[in-house]
């Protein structure tokens, strides 16, 4: 039998307080606020040539409210602005809501980088307020941000340079509604979507659609444990985490692990800002 000194029980134990204490810090004090930002192609089909090689910049579910710092959120917008995007989408949550939230919008998003051909937004659950249920605080959220030039797309058509962007508005909120968008899309054309929840794509009305979906929303889980999936996911596709999703019918998927966060804890899901540079599919 091997005897363990009281000795190396003590160390042992100490080492594993301190690595946990270490992981505790640094999903709370560090990777909330480790941005990175990814670069990679977006294929677009029928992508108009003046537009190959132009990047568009998505960001999401920044979250300005209590929970988020607004200095990051700045330094990250003023690390995007100095890219002098051609486009830029922002893919819903501009807020975590409270009671004075509606006064803490300009404050950040008059940073907001804006794309030197267009900015243009989609709302997310939490820009309706408390459960997702108050329509008047999701028209202030807009009247707010569009002075700082970004275009908040509600089940709308916005065309840039002859590619089309529809946005839908939230799921959750109930206001989401493809019929109003899609039928205007002429398939002829490239064109995107901006879709804040991603199990949208799960739902009928997608037939006539060949193209992207960019999305939000999840946060990426904000904690994933090595080689498993994130434990919570506000989503009911649970495949559905981050990054790149071939779909049925010729559509492809992205989810932004976003910016912000609702509660400041991240681990092995870092915020993100992606650059995507446009190219012929």
């Amino acid at each position: 039998m091997i005897r363990i000194s009281r000795r190396r029980l003590l160390t042992a134990a100490g080492l594993s307080l301190g690595g946990a204490v270490a992981t505790g810090l640094y999903t709370w004090q560090v990777e909330p606020h480790r941005l990175e930002l990814i670069r990679r192609p977006l294929r677009i089909p029928r992508l108009p040539a003046r537009l190959a090689g132009r990047t568009l910049v998505q960001i999401s579910d920044a979250h300005v409210g209590r929970r988020v710092d607004d200095q990051y959120l700045i330094a990250a917008f003023r690390t995007v602005a100095a890219l002098q995007p051609d486009i830029v989408v922002f893919t819903g949550d501009f807020i975590s809501h409270h009671d004075d939230v509606l006064t803490q919008i300009p404050n950040v998003y008059r940073h907001f980088p804006r794309g030197r051909m267009a900015t243009l937004a989609i709302l997310g659950n939490h820009d309706y307020g408390p459960n997702w249920a108050h329509p008047g605080i999701a028209a202030a959220v807009v009247g707010a941000v569009e002075p700082f030039g970004i275009t908040v797309l509600r089940n709308e058509i916005s065309e840039v340079e002859g590619l089309q962007f529809a946005g839908v508005d939230d799921l959750w909120a109930k206001q989401f509604d493809l019929r109003r968008v899609l039928p205007r899309l002429d398939a002829r054309r490239a064109s995107i979507v901006l879709s804040h929840n991603p199990d949208t794509v799960d739902l009928p009305g997608w037939s006539q659609y060949e193209g992207w979906i960019l999305s939000g929303h999840t946060h990426g889980g904000q904690c994933k444990p090595p080689f498993l999936p994130p434990p919570l996911l506000p989503v009911r596709n649970r495949r559905y985490t981050a990054g790149e999703f071939e779909l049925a019918g010729g559509r492809r998927l992205y989810i932004s692990r976003g910016l912000g966060h609702l509660l400041q804890v991240r681990f092995n899901v870092r915020p993100e800002i992606t650059i995507f540079e446009m190219r012929p599919a």
